[in-house]
């Protein structure tokens, strides 16, 4: 992860505490779940995703799109200031992660692949977000 110093920081043993074994490598090493077996990648409430890490507001549910992908995708985070995007040559490949801005939370990647109005798609793990339903 970064050595960035985000707003919330834990200690390595107060993340595995929090989370469990998925959420911990997603988020805190940067893993990534199979496709089409996370929990929300099929899911369409009304409602919102936030960070499983921090709790912080990252996507509504009406910018949720289906790309096929086999992982949540969505047009638009609610305000760019909740997303951090670093350039990732992991792999092999020139992609650019996202990652929470208030914790560090590595949650998927944004590729310019998405519907409008933005043209982007942010494929984002399961494993690294909560849904809250509409109250």
């Amino acid at each position: 992860m970064s050595d960035k110093p985000y707003p919330i920081q834990k200690s390595d043993a107060d993340w595995r505490a929090q989370l469990d074994d998925m959420q911990y490598q997603v988020t805190r090493h940067a893993a990534t779940e199979r496709a089409f077996t996370g929990q929300y990648w099929d899911h369409w409430e009304r409602g919102h995703y936030d960070c499983v890490c921090c709790g912080t507001r990252l996507f509504e549910a009406q910018t949720k799109f289906d790309a096929g992908c086999g992982w949540p995708s969505y047009w638009a985070p609610v305000n760019a200031d909740v997303i951090e995007r670093i350039e990732d040559r992991s792999h092999g490949m020139v992609r650019v992660e996202v990652r929470c801005q208030q914790c560090g939370a590595h949650l998927g990647h944004v590729f310019p692949d998405g519907p409008a109005p933005t043209g982007e798609r942010f494929c984002i793990n399961s494993a690294a977000i909560d849904f809250a339903p509409d109250a």
